[in-house]
């Protein structure tokens, strides 16, 4: 995998957890930080398909629902 460098700013008690989290697991900050960024990545992916997903099982079962008003 080919790594891409960056730079930013963090609080400094969210940088402090950020270190204490990589030293409590035996990692870098930097792979703490490329796990966390994927994690939040394939979450925000996530959403538009499920939200998709109960739309369309709404339109499907619009009767049922007002029956059930």
């Amino acid at each position: 995998m080919t790594a891409t460098e960056i730079s930013l700013k963090v609080d400094e008690a969210v940088w402090n957890e950020l270190r204490n989290l990589a030293r409590e697991t035996e990692r870098s900050v930097s792979e703490v930080l490329s796990e966390a960024i994927e994690e939040y990545l394939a979450r925000r992916r996530a959403r538009p398909d499920v939200l998709r997903h109960l739309e369309d099982s709404m339109r499907e079962n619009e009767e049922l629902g007002k029956l059930l008003e």
